[in-house]
């Protein structure tokens, strides 16, 4: 039982370090670099080569049966789901094998779009207080879960 943390540009690091410490967790913090390493024993930190999606796939080799990815990115928790682990994004919301089907297209939906219009503007919702809330209930219930 691990938590992988896609750790660039994730909000939730050190809530999510708290509760996977909480739950005798090994963590792997996975960027491409600028993370501070951790000198908790049960974090190890992972800089990875620059390069396309290099954190990705070094998380997604390595997830499996309960596990537990956080990330925002939809082509990794769609890995992480077929190795049989959970994956969740920062804002609680857990990814499902219901979902990501979904997800996926609109996702390439939305970059086709952005391509035939490059003023298009846009972006996600700010990140909020209940984000962060929603993010701790969703993962303590996953620690728990995967423990069991």
């Amino acid at each position: 039982m691990a938590l992988y943390i896609d750790a660039d540009a994730c909000p939730v690091k050190e809530e999510a370090k708290k509760v996977a410490h909480r739950h005798g967790m090994q963590v792997y913090v996975v960027s491409n670099g600028g993370i501070r390493p951790d000198p908790h024993p049960k974090v190890e930190t992972v800089v990875v080569p620059d390069g396309p999606d290099a954190a990705d796939m070094w998380i997604a080799e390595r997830t499996g049966p309960g596990d537990i990815c956080v990330t925002s990115d939809i082509p990794l928790a769609d890995r992480v789901l077929k190795s049989g682990a959970v994956a969740i994004r920062p804002d609680g919301e857990a990814f499902t094998a219901h979902s990501i089907g979904n997800q996926l297209a609109m996702r390439d939906l939305m970059a086709d779009l952005r391509a035939a219009d490059p003023f298009r503007q846009g972006g996600g919702k700010p990140f909020s207080k209940a984000d962060r809330s929603r993010f701790l209930d969703r993962l303590e219930a996953l620690a728990r879960k995967a423990r069991a």
